[in-house]
């Protein structure tokens, strides 16, 4: 039997080693994308790959193995019937801030992941945004030897990251937003006013807007369109 060869694909190489990987599938060889931790193609290197492979045919199967993700959610406590994987937020840029503006209304439960120097900060962003009172429950190390889990609020968290480093690869499962108060013809308007005062064009205010108050968009554009030619 043939000695396996092994190829490093992570996210400087995974591009580079597509060709390389296609050429041996054409071959009839077995290839087997493998990990460390966690599960390859999500939020890691491998989904570019696979794209590649199903689009020039080639069959793909997975074998069920560790997932931080879904780990985190079930060990959580919070609501699994429905929920959204966010991955990592945006770093930095009008990005980031839309991404949490969209959080905020998120009535699903929210996981995401971080790495150990940028979670205070996002702790800190998401207490901001969502709301310091919301429920958090943040495993650090998942399916590994240090496996940890941490349960309160968001408040509560920003301030324990920024109190001592954390370590480790950190994974946050995040309580939904609550059903909002039916708004009003005024709130609308006036977060309307809000959006366009920040900066926002008024496609992105209408969407922004719909998604904090619960509302369809064309609801909040007739609003917008009322709002520009000065009839409401």
């Amino acid at each position: 039997m043939p000695r396996p060869r092994f190829l490093v694909i992570n996210d400087h190489t995974e591009a580079s080693r597509i060709a390389e990987v296609l050429e041996r599938l054409r071959h009839g060889d077995l290839v087997a994308v493998v990990t460390d931790a966690g599960l390859p193609g999500v939020s890691d290197p491998g989904e570019r790959l696979v794209r590649a492979a199903v689009a020039e045919g080639h069959p793909v199967s997975a074998v069920p193995g560790p997932s931080a993700a879904l780990a985190a959610l079930v060990m959580s406590g919070l609501p699994t019937g429905r929920f959204c994987f966010e991955g990592f937020l945006p770093r930095s840029g009008s990005g980031r801030a839309e991404r949490l503006a969209e959080l905020a209304g998120e009535r699903r439960t929210m996981v995401l992941y971080e790495a150990p120097h940028r979670l205070a900060r996002t702790l800190d962003d998401l207490a901001r945004h969502l709301g310091g009172d919301r429920t958090v429950v943040i495993g650090r190390e998942l399916t590994k030897l240090h496996e940890e889990l941490w349960r309160g609020t968001l408040a509560e968290a920003a301030a324990r990251a920024a109190a001592s480093e954390p370590r480790g690869e950190h994974t946050l499962v995040i309580a939904g937003a609550p059903a909002p108060p039916t708004a009003t013809a005024d709130d609308v308007e006036a977060a309307l006013r809000r959006a366009l005062a920040a900066g926002h064009e008024r496609k992105e205010a209408v969407r922004l807007v719909a998604g904090a108050l619960g509302l369809p968009r064309r609801v909040v554009y007739d609003a917008a369109l009322a709002l520009r030619t000065g009839t409401s």
